[in-house]
């Protein structure tokens, strides 16, 4: 599966943020959800229009992200 099919960046989207296919749901806001204690089943009930393959597209970009150095370093703690 390519992350490509599923995700998108359009200017006149959500200022360019990366978004799933033919919609207005940003890649930010399911790592948000999924970060704050959403599970997948809550994501699909409150946004039907995204699917597995969709989410599955989220991780695969972002791991392409990581691998292409496109992460903000952390710095170690004092």
């Amino acid at each position: 599966m390519s992350w490509q099919d599923h995700i998108i960046s359009d200017k006149d989207i959500l200022l360019g943020k990366p978004t799933i296919k033919g919609t207005r749901i940003s890649v930010e806001l399911i790592l948000d959800l999924l970060s704050n204690g959403w599970t997948e089943k809550m994501l699909f009930e409150a946004y039907p229009r995204l699917n597995e393959n969709d989410l599955k597209a989220v991780f695969a970009y972002l791991k392409d992200c990581m691998e292409n150095e496109l992460y903000f370093p952390i710095s170690k703690s004092a």
